[in-house]
C-alpha cells in the first residue's frame, strides 16, 4: 500500500509513477484503491491496462474485503494499493474504521508511506515515528520521500534508518511539469490531463533511478496470502452467477465525456448476475442500444456538458419514452440523477432542459453539499439497505422521498431516492448517492429481475 500522513502528500503521484515504471519493466500489476474514489481508479486504468478496484471497509465487511483484493491479484506479480486520505482517517472524521490503516491491518498489506519532506528534515523522522508507533499494527515498513533533493535524501535516510524500524526506499524531487490538475470534484479525469503520457513517462524515469525497487519487493513479499477467503466468501454469501441458466438482459450504461464514475465491480457484478452491459453516450447517440431491459446513468461531470446534453433533443426523449412509457428500470446515481431533471443549471448558473423524467430543477450551488460522504440507503417499504457514498455540488429541488440516508457514527438523516418519474410513473432508483454493489448483491439482483420482467 501506498499511505500517507494526509491528503496533498503525493500518494496519487508516485502511486501513478511506481505503476508506470513495473508495467514499463514488463511486471503484470494489480491495482487497487481505499475507499470509494473512482477518478484515482481511471488513472490506475489508464497506465496499466486493467481494472482498478475500490477495496472500502464501510461498504463492506473484512471477508469480501479480502475477497476482491484475492481475486483482482491473481496471475499479478504485485499488487499496489493506493491509500486515502491520511492513513489513519475513517468514519466520522473520528474513527480509524475504513481508513487506509483499517484495509492494510484487514489484509495484512505492508505500507509504504510517502513523505512530503518540503520544509523538513528532522522532524521527519517525528512524523514517520508517531504514525509507526501511533498502533502497534500500523504495518509500515518504508517511506518514500516526496519534493525532496538527492542531497536531503540521503541526511534523511541515514537519519530514518538509524532511528526507526523503516526503510528509506528513494524520493521523488520536485517535478512541477509532472503535476495532475483538479478542479471540483477532485483531479482531471486521465484523458483530460494534456500530456499525460509524457508525464507519467518523466515520473517513471525519475523514480527508476531514485528508488531501490529490490528493497520495495522485498517488503511486498511480506504481506501474507488470503486465498482461502475467496472459496469462504463464495460459499457463505453466495454471490457467483445465479442466472447461468436464464438469457443474459441488455443494460444500457451510460458512459462518455459527461458519464464516466463507475466501480468497476460493480459493472462486473452485473455480469455475473446474467447483465450483457452495452455502452451508449447521451452526448453522442441518438437512440438507446436495441433490445434495452434496464438503464444505468452513472456520475460524471454533466454540468461541464449541460448545453451538449439538452441540445440531443432525440437522445432525452428516448430516455425519457423508455423509463416513463416503456417502464424499462433505470438506475441514476449522482450525475445521473442530474440529467433525468427537468432543468439542470450549468457552472455559470444557466439552466439546460434535461430529461424531465423527474419534475425538479438542478442548481449548482459551488461548494460540497451538507450530504457529502458516505451513507446508508434504505427503502422504507422493503427496509432493503445499500451503502453508497455522496460527493457533488449541486442540489435538487426534490431529492425524492421513498428512501432514508444515514451518515455512520451519527444520528443525520434524511430522506432521499426517487422509485417513480413524472406522474407516478417510471421504475426508478434515482438519487445523489453512488452505490456499491457488493455492500448488497441482492439489490443488484433484484434490479435485473424487474428489468427481466420490463
Amino acid at each position: 500500500m501506498i499511505a500517507a500522513p494526509n491528503s496533498a502528500s503525493g500518494k496519487t503521484t508516485v502511486t501513478a509513477a511506481l505503476m508506470c515504471l513495473l508495467a514499463d519493466k514488463g511486471y503484470k500489476v494489480g491495482a487497487f484503491k481505499c475507499g470509494p474514489d473512482y477518478i484515482d481508479t481511471q488513472l490506475h486504468s489508464k497506465i496499466l491496462g486493467v481494472p482498478s478496484i475500490n477495496l472500502d471497509l464501510f461498504f463492506t465487511d473484512d471477508t469480501t474485503v479480502r475477497y476482491l483484493l484475492e481475486k483482482h491479484s491473481e496471475g499479478r506479480d504485485i499488487s499496489i494499493i493506493e491509500g486515502v486520505m491520511g492513513y489513519y482517517d475513517g468514519l466520522a472524521g473520528r474513527s480509524a474504521a475504513a481508513s487506509s490503516y483499517d484495509i492494510a491491518r484487514t489484509t495484512d498489506t505492508p505500507v509504504i508511506f510517502v513523505a512530503d519532506v518540503k520544509g523538513m528534515s528532522l522532524s521527519v523522522a517525528a512524523l514517520l515515528k508517531g504514525f509507526i508507533e501511533y498502533r502497534a499494527d500500523s504495518n509500515i515498513k518504508g517511506v518514500i520521500f516526496n519534493r525532496c533533493s538527492k542531497g536531503m535524501f540521503e541526511i534523511l535516510k541515514g537519519i530514518v534508518e538509524d532511528q526507526l524500524d523503516i526503510k528509506a526506499l528513494g524520493y521523488l524531487p520536485v517535478l512541477d511539469e509532472c503535476a495532475f490538475s483538479s478542479r471540483h470534484l477532485g483531479l482531471m479525469l486521465p484523458d483530460e490531463i494534456d500530456d499525460l503520457d509524457k508525464k507519467l513517462a518523466m515520473l517513471a524515469k525519475t523514480l527508476e533511478q531514485t528508488l531501490d525497487l529490490e528493497e520495495l519487493f522485498k517488503i511486498a513479499q511480506i504481506s501474507s496470502p488470503v486465498a482461502e477467503d475467496k472459496m469462504t466468501y463464495v460459499s457463505e454469501i453466495s454471490v457467483l452467477p445465479q442466472s447461468s441458466q436464464k438469457p443474459r438482459i441488455k443494460i444500457a450504461v451510460a458512459k462518455d465525456e459527461a458519464f464516466c464514475f463507475y466501480y468497476a465491480d460493480n459493472l462486473s457484478l452485473l455480469e455475473d448476475f446474467g447483465a450483457e452491459l452495452e455502452y451508449f453516450s447521451p452526448i453522442h447517440d441518438t437512440v438507446l442500444p436495441s433490445g434495452t431491459a434496464g438503464i444505468l446513468l452513472g456520475g460524471g461531470y454533466p454540468e461541464n456538458y449541460a448545453r451538449q446534453l439538452s441540445e440531443n433533443t432525440q437522445m432525452l426523449s428516448a430516455i425519457k419514452t423508455a423509463i416513463l412509457d416503456k417502464n424499462i428500470p433505470c438506475l441514476a446515481e449522482c450525475g445521473g440523477f442530474l440529467y433525468l431533471h427537468g432543468y439542470m443549471e450549468d457552472l455559470e448558473g444557466k439552466s439546460w432542459k434535461m430529461a424531465d423524467v423527474i419534475d425538479a430543477k438542478a442548481t449548482y450551488q459551488g461548494k460540497l453539499s451538507r450530504h457529502f460522504g458516505y451513507v446508508t440507503i434504505t427503502d422504507r417499504k422493503t427496509q432493503m439497505s445499500i451503502k453508497g457514498h455522496e460527493f457533488h455540488y449541486y442540489e435538487s429541488t426534490d431529492n425524492g422521498a421513498e428512501c432514508t440516508a444515514q451518515k455512520p457514527l451519527s444520528n443525520k438523516k434524511w430522506d432521499c431516492i426517487h422509485k417513480k418519474g413524472r406522474d407516478g410513473r417510471g421504475d426508478l432508483s434515482a438519487g445523489f448517492a453512488h452505490l456499491y454493489y457488493y455492500s448488497n448483491p441482492s439489490f443488484i439482483k433484484a434490479f435485473l429481475e424487474r428489468c427481466r420482467k420490463a
